[in-house]
């Protein structure tokens, strides 16, 4: 069994320091006294035909994401489809949304003795025109600010948090709603919409968490599909779509369980999958079950199990 650990050297900002993660690999894996690889990204889906490279040679590989969301997200497409290869995170980056929905268990995805020592099994991604995406893939006003975050954290004295804020009232400014053709488990919509999220995972951008009943072990994805609202409406909607009330707003947000849904438009528009951007003016969402091996770290519990015992307590 081969142990291969893909390091994005700017994950968690570009001025982030790495050395400690590095050295605390070679630590962990010295004292254990097993071989192992450790690749550093170079760009965008480095990390997808790195895992895939190695995958491909067909012997057991066990890949540990050592960076964000994003790294995580390109490992996962490098090996789904791959039976001999599985894939966890590490994780390193800002927000690491995938592994919040483990609540309690979350805290053992920073353990390395606890992912070396996990266990593999089968969960479900999302195949986005040809391109994997394992959490969230979502479209419309949400989708736009999480893309520009970037741009806009990037300047002096705005910092991280502030790029969030920028980024929605520009994007509040240039239009919430848009004009969308969706085909949702058979069902033909035709209007204008603020957003539709395809969620196979809980939380995105940074902890929005707009389900608390999605895991990527029951083959069946949360969509929601939210109707075009004006400006005082997105205020008031907003933070219960992010706390995963959206039941209260029936009339506005449609909940669909299923595994397909496509979106048209004829013009372009963004689609984020694990918040990287891809571009098209048709987006066809299908989820794989059991697409890809997904390494639970030691005494780590399904997601489905969490999600029981909460929905018991509450």
């Amino acid at each position: 069994m081969r142990q291969l650990f893909i390091l994005n050297p700017i994950a968690g900002g570009k001025n982030s320091d790495k050395s400690a993660i590095r050295a605390k690999i070679a630590s962990v894996m010295a004292e254990r006294g097993e071989p192992y690889e450790l690749y550093e990204t170079v760009g965008v889906m480095d990390a997808a035909e790195k895992v895939k490279r190695e995958a491909i040679k067909g012997d057991e590989l066990r890949v540990y994401a050592c960076g964000g969301d994003g790294t995580l997200s390109e490992c996962a497409h490098g090996a789904a489809g791959f039976r001999n290869c599985s894939v966890t995170h590490y994780p390193c980056g800002t927000g690491n949304d995938f592994v919040r929905m483990f609540g309690p268990d979350a805290p053992l995805f920073s353990s390395l003795d606890a992912l070396l020592d996990g266990t593999s099994a089968p969960i479900d991604i999302i195949d986005v025109n040809g391109r994997k995406c394992l959490n969230i893939a979502s479209i419309g006003i949400d989708a736009r600010v999480g893309l520009d975050v970037h741009r806009y954290s990037q300047l002096p004295v705005v910092g991280g948090a502030g790029g969030y804020v920028i980024s929605l009232l520009v994007n509040v400014v240039k239009g919430i709603n848009r004009h969308f053709k969706i085909t949702v488990e058979g069902e033909e919509l035709d209007g204008k919409f603020a957003l539709i999220s395809a969620c196979n995972g809980q939380y995105y951008g940074g902890g929005f968490n707009p389900t608390r009943t999605a895991t990527p072990e029951d083959a069946s994805l949360d969509i929601l599909i939210v109707k075009a609202v004006s400006r005082f409406t997105l205020a008031r909607l907003l933070k219960y779509y992010a706390s995963g009330q959206y039941a209260k707003y029936p009339d506005i947000i449609k909940y669909v369980s299923g595994r397909h849904i496509t979106v048209r438009d004829e013009k372009e528009f963004s689609v984020s999958i694990d918040g990287e951007a891809m571009y098209t003016n048709c987006a066809k969402f299908s989820l794989i079950p059991g697409g890809v091996n997904f390494i639970y770290p030691k005494d780590c519990r399904k997601v489905s199990e969490i999600v029981k015992l909460t929905t018991l307590n509450v």
